[in-house]
């Protein structure tokens, strides 16, 4: 059973990222955004706040002291002091919004692009770019991630994800445990179609780590169940040790297939393999801070601490 909702919402996701790959736009405008002056800035007129209230502008409010001051200084053209303020607002609610949205996404740990080492990736490097550019998730694609533990799905998949909410989408986490969770809550009150549906608002939803605990009859359902109401309307990421071909060998037959043949219909497959990083990292002493670094460290800080209350005031 699909739950609801046109094909057509693909078109709405490319739209909103290309929305955001303008933002160049909205950052260059930023430019002329003054930093607070030495002197306070004068106090606007009470009935500019209370429209600015009225009107839920609250990152304009802020700025607007600073920014008429500068403009009366530098004879600023009303069009630019106009074009400064509603930058600020744009980027003060942009802020907020993917801040909203990466506290709801559930991720597990805050990992993204930044901490993630291309080179180590065993994925090739043309493809790993691929990825980042979502241009898949605008077109409702899925992304399967296969391989040993260790070999950095979950870190690409959770990243894919950040990147995606700075792209302006929304996205879920999930592990399979976790769906079947919601999935069988949703069943006490007969809210399992809402459930999903709600689900399926985000552009992108990934389901983490299947195959690594025991599933069932519950698990299946709650995966074709996601599955069949994404279909060619949202974008899956699913990370398995398993490739889906295999997913009979956890899941009963009859759900696995059904829900293997949704979601490989437009799917990129990822094979990653080698050896762990996190037992390379191990093995190398990257995955700790150095024991000795970190003593020298705390005697260097209460040096410090000593000499600034030697030489202070007396």
């Amino acid at each position: 059973m699909s739950v609801g909702g046109p094909p057509i919402d693909a078109l709405a996701v490319r739209e909103r990222l290309r929305t955001a790959a303008s933002s160049a736009e909205l950052a260059e405008a930023r430019l002329w955004m003054p930093q607070a002056p030495g002197s306070e800035s004068p106090p606007l007129p009470q009935d500019l706040i209370r429209l600015l209230f009225r009107m839920r502008l609250p990152y304009m409010r802020a700025a607007a002291p600073t920014v008429c001051q500068v403009a009366r200084t530098e004879a600023w053209d009303p069009a630019r002091v106009l074009t400064v303020l509603l930058a600020e607002e744009v980027h003060g609610r942009e802020r907020s919004s993917k801040e909203h949205r990466r506290q709801v996404a559930g991720f597990p740990t805050g990992k993204t692009f930044h901490a993630w080492r291309e080179a180590d990736s065993p994925i090739p490097l043309e493809t790993q770019r691929a990825l980042r550019t979502l241009d898949w998730v605008g077109r409702a694609e899925n992304l399967v991630l296969v391989g040993p533990s260790g070999t950095g799905k979950s870190h690409l998949a959770e990243a894919i994800g950040h990147a995606a909410i700075d792209a302006g989408l929304r996205v879920t986490w999930f592990s399979l445990e976790s769906l079947t969770a919601v999935i069988t809550r949703s069943k006490v009150d007969a809210s399992t179609h809402k459930v999903v549906e709600r689900i399926c608002r985000s552009e992108l939803i990934v389901v983490d780590d299947i195959g690594q605990l025991p599933a069932g009859e519950d698990e299946a359902e709650a995966l074709y169940r996601l599955v069949d109401a994404a279909y060619e309307r949202r974008s899956l990421v699913l990370t398995s040790n398993l490739h889906p071909a295999a997913f009979d060998t956890i899941l009963p037959k009859g759900l696995a297939t059904a829900t293997v043949d949704r979601l490989l219909h437009h799917a990129h497959v990822i094979v990653t393999e080698g050896r762990s990083q996190r037992l390379e990292d191990a093995l190398t002493g990257r995955g700790v801070v150095s024991l000795l670094e970190q003593a020298d460290d705390d005697i260097r800080g209460r040096w410090r601490t000593s000499d600034e209350q030697d030489t202070g005031p007396r």
